[in-house]
């Protein structure tokens, strides 16, 4: 699953999920009250706290469905390349 650090960061930006709500790999994050101005802020935030970069190709409503897609292209972004 994701880190602790990644949890925190989403949980701000997704205003209808209740604190004590577990937050599941394949719930909408639309469905949560994430909205486009969420998404490019949350995307600044992704990106300092790992050193990523979102490319253009990542600018996708996929990418930002549900938190489980976007771990997904957090995580590879993260792995080291050998």
């Amino acid at each position: 699953m994701w880190d602790a650090n990644f949890e925190e960061i989403l949980r701000r930006f997704v205003p209808f999920l209740d604190a004590d709500e577990q937050l599941e790999p394949d719930t909408s994050l639309r469905d949560l009250g994430l909205d486009s101005m969420g998404i490019i802020e949350m995307m600044g935030v992704l990106e300092a706290e790992y050193q990523v970069r979102f490319l253009d190709d990542m600018l996708n409503m996929q990418t930002f469905a549900t938190p489980g897609a976007l771990w997904e292209s957090v995580s590879k972004m993260v792995e080291p390349v050998s």
